[in-house]
This record gives structure tokens, sequence and C-alpha cells, in this order.
């Protein structure tokens, strides 16, 4: 393979202390080695680039840039232009309080300009513009009374400087406490640490696309000198987005190869016990739902391990394929268990599964962190012997102590609440000699195609696109904030003929206390006029007091249930009617979709409201009238995804989802698609990545952080 250093792959590299090669060492250093950068400065970078290390300052890209070539003379710059001057000092007129404005006086062959400074100190000026001195000074032309003037110049130098002042300055995203200079110093300082690295691209694709070497790419990532450079399909850019979507598919391959490799046993399909469960039902099952039994059927029954992914739109039924999945292990002798990311999700799976089951004559036990002491051991036994077919639980099931009996089928509710490494602890459960567990994760977030490959590439997908008969579509209405007390005097009116309330307060960026405010204002406000049949429940509270709290609103206690998002997934009370979402600006559609579906799960008629303080911006007004316009949550989540782009299409909080440095999707979805086919084709020439390519393949797992399925490539 062609490399940018000529030097061989990494084998001949020495080890880090953690398997990383040593080659990469200097990327994956803190950052208070980069100059200016000290405690205070690293913890505000850490929170702009999302890491400590100096390759996180490296990634974080420019979003535009100032050219500061353009050298006039003072007659020639027009108000507004970014300029660089060639002045003389003539005065300075220090004010008399240090809250008016400091003025230095100086002027070039043509004419005469203020530069102004507020709340300056007269020594330091003085010293930076001695009174005769020739200047460079680089700012932003304002007029002021007809003269020209410049407030506070960018960059002051002398002749000597010109040349990194005359210069096109990117511009980055900030955070409080750190400034584009001082991030540009940061990145002037990492630059030249950047390693000669292997090539891992193949050299007739680079060829093809006209790439750059990785280092050179990463020079000009910071380096734009027009316009076009800010481009997603910018050459270096291109190379670099392709990287990052090659590093997560190759990931993900890995772990889909090496968990096919190893062996999964035959479960018998169908028979007596899915008879009785069909027989049980109230209602027939769509379309969607018998095709996606019919996928997981297949799976089942053959001896390669299933990791399927059934994604399903809001209402449309994944609970009863998932349990009809589960009677393929249980038929088979085996047990089958389901992880739920909530305390209150498991719980109401337990309320939704054990009816059925019971009915089959299946044993069914929940297990969450909430259990202690001896009931805790009385279950612990129940699954260790097998008496326990049927195990619903959280992340509490992944424990080295929850010993399994024979667990044949592990389904995962809501995976993206979770990570790849934690649906492979529990797929590691089974029995050694039976070979390895099935996998079927279910979610009822809508995800678009692109994004599910970046998230579940690793495995087949089926679709639930239908919703059951006789489901009546929401009706959705856009509400401004003038109009809040005439919307709850109708809420008064629907409550006294039954009508119960989902109230959601607003998301409040990174800030779960502000949310947990907001949510306890509306409820005190709700309160004055409902009295006690109002409930509040919020992220902060423990979960007991949320499950009590929800059992009353479920039970008809309460009409009106205040919440942050916390009730954005799963939670089921066919009798509420009613959702109010308050500014529905702030979430994303899919939240939107997320919550909507929160209503609408019985035959009466039901209402979202989404409330909004006017004016809405075009994007705003755009993305709400979406929500009006459909209910198919694939078509919302792909028009999300086009709105906002993949970084916000879960909302902030979701954990489990990619999170991309460079690539941009759906700016890159084309790349996304090679990286996918040219993962494929190196898993199946090289599946432990042993030729040249495949060891400099290993160091771009290393640079994205993919360390995970480098140790699963090792354990076998």
């Amino acid at each position: 393979m062609p490399s940018s250093s000529g030097k061989a792959s990494d084998k001949a590299q020495p080890k880090a202390v953690n398997d990383r090669p040593f080659v990469l060492d200097p990327l994956f250093r803190r950052v208070t080695e980069l100059a200016g950068v000290g405690p205070r400065n690293a913890a505000f970078l850490a929170k702009l680039t999302g890491g400590d290390k100096i390759l996180d300052v490296l990634w974080h890209k420019p979003i535009d840039f100032i050219d500061r070539r353009f050298n006039p003379d003072i007659s020639a710059a027009q108000a507004g232009q970014i300029v660089t001057l060639s002045l003389r000092v003539d005065s300075h007129n220090a004010p008399p309080r240090r809250n008016l404005p400091y003025r230095v006086k100086c002027h070039d062959e043509t004419a005469t300009i203020d530069l102004v400074f507020f709340h300056a100190h007269k020594s330091w000026l003085e010293k930076q513009l001695p009174i005769g001195s020739d200047i460079i000074v680089s700012g932003k032309i304002e007029m002021f009374q007809g003269h020209p003037q410049m407030v506070h110049p960018d960059a002051i130098g002398s002749e000597e400087d010109r040349e990194s002042i005359e210069t096109l300055e990117p511009i980055y995203p900030l955070t409080q406490g750190i400034t584009n200079k001082v991030l540009r110093k940061c990145i002037d300082d990492a630059l030249p640490r950047l390693p000669a690295l292997t090539e891992w691209q193949d050299s007739a694709w680079k060829a093809k696309n006209k790439w750059p070497d990785w280092a050179d790419a990463m020079r000009t990532l910071h380096a734009p000198q027009e316009a076009e450079d800010l481009h997603p399909t910018n050459p270096e850019r291109a190379r670099l987005a392709y990287d990052e979507l090659l590093a997560n598919q190759l990931a993900l391959g890995m772990v889909r190869y090496h968990q096919r490799a190893r062996k999964g046993r035959a479960f018998e399909i169908g028979g007596a016990l899915r008879e009785k469960l069909l027989a049980s039902l109230p209602f027939s099952l769509t379309g969607a739902q018998i095709r996606s039994t019919e996928d997981i059927d297949s799976d089942m029954g053959r001896k390669d391990q299933m990791l399927r992914l059934l994604q399903g739109d809001v209402g449309a039924g994944k609970t009863i394929v998932g349990a009809l999945a589960m009677l393929n292990a249980v038929a088979s002798g085996a047990q089958a268990a389901l992880m739920a990311p909530t305390e209150i999700l498991a719980r109401q799976h337990a309320e939704t599964f054990a009816p059925m089951m019971e009915a089959c004559g299946i044993s069914v036990v929940t297990l969450t962190g909430r259990d202690k002491g001896k009931a805790r051991e009385e279950i612990l036994t129940q699954i260790a012997s097998g008496e326990a077919q049927i195990i619903i639980g959280t992340h509490a099931l992944f424990q080295d102590k929850i010993i399994f009996s024979d667990l044949g089928l592990a389904v995962i509710d809501e995976q993206h609440r979770f990570g790849v490494h934690q649906r492979l602890m529990l797929a590691a459960k089974g029995k050694k000699d039976k070979g390895g567990v099935d996998i079927l994760v279910m979610t009822a977030t809508p995800i678009p195609r692109t994004l599910t490959l970046t998230a579940y590439g690793d495995m087949d997908v089926s679709r639930l696109d239908e919703k059951p008969p006789g489901r009546k579509p929401i009706d959705t209405r856009l509400i401004s904030n003038e109009n809040l007390g005439a919307m709850i005097e109708g809420i008064g009116r629907q409550i006294k003929n039954g009508a119960r309330v989902y109230w959601v307060c607003p998301l409040v960026e990174e800030s779960e206390f502000m949310d947990v405010a907001a949510a306890q204002e509306r409820y005190e406000i709700l309160q004055a006029t409902f009295g006690e049949r109002v409930g509040l429940v919020h992220g902060r509270m423990k979960a007991e007091e949320k499950d009590a709290v929800m059992q009353k609103f479920a039970g008809g206690d309460l009409d009106i249930l205040v919440a942050t998002t916390v009730i954005e997934v799963g939670v089921n009370v066919p009798q509420a009617t009613i959702m109010v979402i308050e500014h529905a600006e702030r979430f994303g559609l899919s939240q939107l979709h997320q919550l909507r579906g929160r209503v609408g799960r019985g035959g009466d008629q039901s209402y979202c409201f989404l409330v909004y303080p006017p004016p809405l911006s075009g994007t705003a007004k755009e993305r709400l009238s979406i929500m009006r316009q459909t209910e198919d949550g694939f078509l919302i989540a792909e028009k999300d995804l086009e709105l906002r782009g993949a970084g916000e299409i879960l909302g902030t909080r979701q954990s489990g989802m990619p999170v991309f440095k460079v690539a941009e999707l759906p700016a890159h979805n084309d790349l996304l698609a090679a990286a996918r086919d040219d993962s494929r084709l190196i898993l199946d020439k090289d599946p432990r990545l042993e030729t040249p390519r495949g060891e400099a393949l290993r160091l771009l797992l290393y640079l994205f952080e993919r360390d995970q399925a480098i140790r699963y490539l090792r354990s076998g």
C-alpha cells in the first residue's frame, strides 16, 4: 500500500501499554501539553470538543474563515469590511473614566482612523502602541460620526508580524471560556505533532477521488482558503469523513463477522405454545408483524446466531413479535431474556408479558435494581435453575452474578440507550456448549436508513411500518403561547369527560436541573387550577417515586401527568388521550413523534398540542408543520435527519448512537454506502486484519477509538 511515511506498517512499531501503537501516542496525549492550556482551559476544551486529548482538538472543524489579506489604504476601506492596515500612531486620548472609550489616533498617507478600546489599561496600550511607531492592525472597519474607527483590533503587530497577521483565519464553533484565538493557538501547536501513518485507503479508490494523504488532509482541514473548502464534499473533508465512516462500518462488521463465527443453535419454530398465544389475543397480526415474525423464525431456525433489529413505528406492535420469538426459545427448552433501559419500562413489559405467557403456562420473573435481599436471591435461584423461563429486567441482567440455566434468546428493547459492548455482554451469558445466544434488538424509535447502518450495521433489519387496524389518527395542532389559557380551559372540559393528559415540559439543552425546574413550575401552575389530580415525574426522582406517580396516573388517580422527557419511550396508558408539549420547537421531530405516540393507544380520539412561543423561525415552522402532516415515523425520521443532521437526530442525551467527528449525514450518505461495501470486502478477504492493509486499518480503528473492535478481534 502507498504510505505517507514510506515506512512499513505499524506491525514494526512498538506497542503502547494499552496495545495502541506508539506512533499514535502524540495524538492521545492530554491537551494540557499544548501551548497555553492549563487545567481551566482544558476543562473548557473538553466541553467544546468532547474529549481531553490533542486528537479531540484536531477533530474540531472550522465552520468559517476571516480573510485578513485585504490591506487597503484607510480612504479605500468600507464600513463592515475586515481589513489589515499599515498605520503610524499619532496620539493617545485616555478617557477620564474606564467605562468610556480609550482612543488611539493613527494615520496613513490617505486619512486618519481611531483605534478604540473599552476598559483598557493605559500602560498596556502605551506599550503596545507607542506614539510615532509604525504598526499593523487587523479588524472590522466601523464609522462613528462620519469618521472611520476600529474597535478592539483582532490583531496588532509590527511590520515583522505582517505575514502572520495578513492571513486567512479559520473560525471555529466555540464555548464559554474559549476564544477563537486560544483555540487557534492550540491547533497550531497540535498540527506539527501529526505522525506520518501508513495509508489504509485502497490506492485506486483514493486516486479516483483525488484524496490527499491523511496528515495532509488534517492540515488542510484547518487552513481553508475559500468557501468551497468548508463544504462536506471538499476532497480533504470527504477523505476524513470516509476514514471515520470506514472505521465505523469496519468495527460493526468485525462484531458481526466474529459473532456469526460462533455457532448458534436451531430452535423449534411455532408449535402449540404459539397457537395458544395467538388464540388468546383479541386481534389479528398486521402484515408487517407477520413478515417480521417470519424473518425471526428463519433466523432462529438456523444454527447461525441471530443478530436482528426490529424497528417498529410508535404503536406498531413490536411487543407481540418479541413474545413470539421468545416462545421459540422456550418451546425448545431454553430461556429468553428481555432487557429494558429503565425500571418503569421493565415493569411495564412485565405487566404486558405476564398475562400472555401465563396463558401459555410459562413462568416469568422480573429483575431490576430495586429487587434486594431474599427476594432477589430467590429470583436468581429461579433463573439459575431454569424454573424462570422468561426473565425481564434492566441492565442488572448484565451483572456477573446473574447466571442463566440456558439462555437461548436475548431481546433488547431500545438498544440505542445501551451500546454494542453491553449487547455482547448479554450474548455471552449463554451456555458455551450450546453456542451463541440469539439477539433480537427492538426499538420504537424509527431511525433513518443511513443511521441504521451506522448504529446497527452488524444486524439484519425488519421494519414494522403498519399500525393495528382501528387506531384513529391523532389530531395534532400548533398552539401559540398566547392561546395557552384557552387551551387549558378546553383540557379542563375534556378531563370532566374522563380524559387523561400528558404535559411534557421543555427540553433545556445540557441542563437536567433546568428541565426539572421548568416541570416543577408548570406542575405548580396546573395544581392551582386542577388541584391534587396533577402529578409530576422527572429524571431526578428515585425510581420508586417515579413508578408510584406513574401507577397513580395509569390507575386513574391523576388526570394530568407533568413530565420531562422521562416518559418519551414505552410508557403505555391507553386511557391517555391528550399530549401537550411545551416549547415544541426545541425538540427534534423524532422526539416529538415518540412523545405523541404516548396517546392514541385506545379507541378514543386523541390530541397532541405543540405549544410554541411566537414568532417561529422558518425552519421551526417547517418542522412543526411536518408533525401536522404525517404520523409516519420513518418519514418523520428522514425529514429530521435532513433538517437537523445526524448529531441531533435522537436527541443529545441518547448514548448508543455514534457521534461523528468529521462525517456529516446526510451529506456523506454516498460515502457511508461505499464504506459499508469496502468493509465487507476487507473482512471477506482478511477477517483478522493481518495483511499489510489490515495492519494499517488497525491504526484507523485506534485513531477513531474503536478499540473495542480490536479487543474483540484479539479475543477471537
